[in-house]
């Protein structure tokens, strides 16, 4: 449970303050609707998912068992990319997070200066993380029971001493609910109007989006699957009891957090001041806000350069024009100012609290002791958060790019990797500023498109696996919760495109990087052995491979005749009726595939031997297999082609892209690459 949901967990480090900045005084009843979509939505989804992808691949390779072809390649690719967005801002988020805790804790004023720096600190954090990783995966990893024991530990003392507050003082709840009851919600733009009941679940409702990061972690849990222990005798009850283990672990994790959650955010409004949780403050004069309206992050500057809309050129303003529209652009941000952080308790609700700077007197545990070891527990538990991201990352990534031929080799190394991340990592903090509220909007868009995606592949997959009328077919609980994700997704990228925006350059990172590494590595092989379509064909390859078979002759299925077919080439090569002739041919499958193991079968028709490929990648690289196969007990074949017109640079588009295309010289550079030795090179002729 504790490395499931670490990520999960750690969320109470900056969830209370995410949902009062969000839903204000209303933030209790918008967490149980949050707790009711987690407990009834997202448990039931991800305990389907963790059955039907055990090795930690989670909703992505459901769906790519559901999808075929470049299309399906390039839906993978950019869910990869959504799958990057979460792991990577769950990362660097908590880091920052952590550093905000560090910042504030009054002992941490004696450290060296510029470890003050939120950015600085960040980064810190950032790269003590990868150097953990350098050192070892299971190291890591051991460390989750501790780690979150503690923390659990921790937050259920100082929950139960609040509560224990609570109960002793029931006016502060009164206090409370009658605020909620008259209106007095602590929410700036109320975008509906009433006070009543169904307006409060209204805006429960509509505000639940802004809530989503109290959603995350399941996938980084699934992610992690791989390293949860399953006891049994062979790998399949191994495997099975993994399923059982982890499906426990789901929903232990999420009963617990929801408890923590629902008990947090009742805290967090009874006895914090509304002001120390705000992460806004108006600004005195319209000179200020003008100055302040400059001062943008890092993120903000890149995207308004990439994605500014483009404008026609207009002719120039007078004077007085201008005067006026400076007096309206002052008199706007007079009104509406950019925010800035004012709340001694935003996002640090809790650890507020366990430092004493309550206005309530609530527990004599609660000061800079028991405080500065919250803090500690908290950036603990932040920064181990961002270790199963980057387990997740391991774990995800060696799976689909090397596999696509999307990534270099290396890219399947674990080292390689955590150096590669790191530095992302780093990139990504700068961008954002090491602002915790700037990255949640990248890091909900991330989640929520994954979970999304996960609804999406279990209704399909259970909907195919039941009979009958689709009526009865139809899972219609898991369609109701596919819908509310796919709600909440839009929602956020409605009300937060920069979310999406930063999610598109890695998407775009990560295509580009694949379509470039796919390229550079279309030469390789790519052979990882033949299947055999019965045991006859098995057994004639056998035979074959001690024979002397010299000339080996490509033939496209559905073209000339076999006898008309030999006869030419016989004829334009100069071959005597006594030089033995197998011919090739080949079916191309799946093109987007790049390792491929094709189904041979070997068949004799008027006396000819043909070797017949079925569920084939690239022709090329079959027949250059099938050369180099024969190279390796007799003497290497020659393999001949007929001449052909097509244009060269059409030609290497179709190879990539479609797995054929200027075929002889594919099939050259093939052999070229794959045996040094020429003595051993089968030989191509082209005539």
């Amino acid at each position: 449970m504790c490395l499931t949901g670490v990520d999960y967990f750690s969320t109470l480090g900056y969830q209370p303050s995410i949902a009062f900045e969000a839903t204000g005084r209303l933030s209790p009843l918008a967490t149980l609707f949050l707790v009711f979509v987690t407990l009834a939505g997202a448990v039931p989804i991800y305990r389907y998912v963790a059955e039907s992808s055990p090795h930690g691949q989670g909703s992505i390779a459901m769906l790519e068992r559901l999808v075929h072809g470049w299309g399906g390649k390039l839906l993978i690719l950019v869910l990869l990319g959504f799958a990057a967005t979460d792991f990577v801002i769950t990362k660097t988020l908590s880091a920052a997070d952590a550093a905000e805790h560090l910042i504030h804790n009054p002992l941490w004023h004696r450290s060296p200066q510029f470890l003050h720096s939120q950015m600085t600190l960040t980064m810190v954090l950032l790269v003590m993380l990868g150097a953990a990783f350098m050192r070892g995966f299971a190291e890591v990893i051991g460390l989750a029971v501790g780690i979150v024991a503690v923390y659990l530990g921790l937050n259920l003392i100082l929950i139960f001493e609040c509560l224990r507050h609570l109960v002793l003082h029931p006016d502060l709840v009164t206090n409370w609910f009658h605020s909620v009851a008259s209106g007095d919600w602590c929410i700036q733009h109320v975008p509906v109007q009433g006070t009543g009941w169904g307006t409060i679940f209204l805006l429960c409702l509509l505000f639940f989006p802004k809530l989503a990061l109290g959603l995350s972690g399941f996938e980084t849990g699934i992610a992690v699957m791989p390293l949860v222990k399953g006891d049994g005798d062979t790998p399949q009850a191994q495997l099975a009891d993994r399923i059982k283990g982890t499906r426990k672990l789901l929903l232990t994790a999420a009963i617990i957090m929801s408890c923590f959650l629902v008990c947090s955010s009742i805290v967090t409004v009874t006895l914090i001041p509304s002001e120390e949780l705000s992460t806004a403050s108006t600004h005195s004069t319209p000179e200020e806000a003008l100055q302040k309206s400059t001062v943008t992050s890092q993120f903000d500057r890149i995207v308004n350069s990439l994605w500014g809309k483009p404008h026609s050129p207009s002719p120039p303003l007078s004077a007085t024009e201008v005067d006026q529209l400076e007096q309206q652009l002052r008199e706007r941000l007079a009104q509406q100012v950019p925010t800035a952080a004012a709340g001694k308790a935003a996002n640090r609700a809790l650890a507020y609290i366990a430092h004493g700077q309550s206005p309530h007197a609530i527990s004599p545990v609660f000061g800079k002791v028991f405080g500065t070891i919250y803090d500690i527990s908290t950036v603990v538990i932040l920064w181990f958060a961002g270790a199963s991201a980057m387990a997740g990352l391991l774990n995800l990534v060696p799976q689909y790019l090397p596999r696509y031929g999307m990534a270099p080799e290396w890219a399947a190394a674990t080292r390689p990797l955590v150096v590669l991340f790191t530095l992302i990592n780093l990139v990504v903090t700068w961008v954002f500023d090491a602002d915790v509220l700037a990255q949640g909007a990248a890091y909900a868009t991330g989640v929520l498109v994954l979970m999304s995606s996960a609804a999406t592949a279990t209704v399909i997959e259970v909907y195919r696996k039941r009979t009958g009328s689709w009526i009865k077919r139809w899972p219609w609980g898991y369609s109701l919760i596919g819908v509310l994700f796919l709600y909440t997704t839009i929602a956020v990228i409605i009300e937060r495109p920069g979310g999406m925006k930063i999610a598109s350059f890695f998407i775009l990172a990560v295509i580009v990087s694949s379509i470039w590494s796919r390229t550079v590595r279309s030469t390789e092989l790519r052979f990882t052995g033949f299947r055999y379509k019965n045991d006859e064909s098995h057994f004639l390859w056998d035979s074959m491979r001690h024979l002397e078979f010299p000339i080996l002759v490509p033939h496209r299925p559905g073209g000339r005749d076999l006898e008309e077919k030999e006869q030419s080439i016989r004829q334009e090569h100069h071959l005597t009726p006594d030089d033995p002739i197998v011919f090739i041919e080949v079916e191309r499958g799946d093109v987007s595939e790049f390792y491929q193991s094709p189904e041979l079968e070997v068949t004799q028709e008027g006396g000819r031997i043909i070797l017949r490929f079925g569920k084939v990648a690239s022709i090329p690289h079959v027949i250059a297999a099938v050369g180099l196969e024969l190279s390796k007990t007799g003497r290497p074949p020659e393999i001949h082609f007929g001449w052909s017109n097509e244009s060269p640079l059409a030609a290497n588009f179709s190879f990539v892209l479609f797995g054929e295309g200027n075929v002889p010289w594919m099939v050259r550079e093939l052999v070229r690459k794959a045996e040094p030795d020429l003595a051993k090179q089968p030989r191509v002729v082209v005539g």
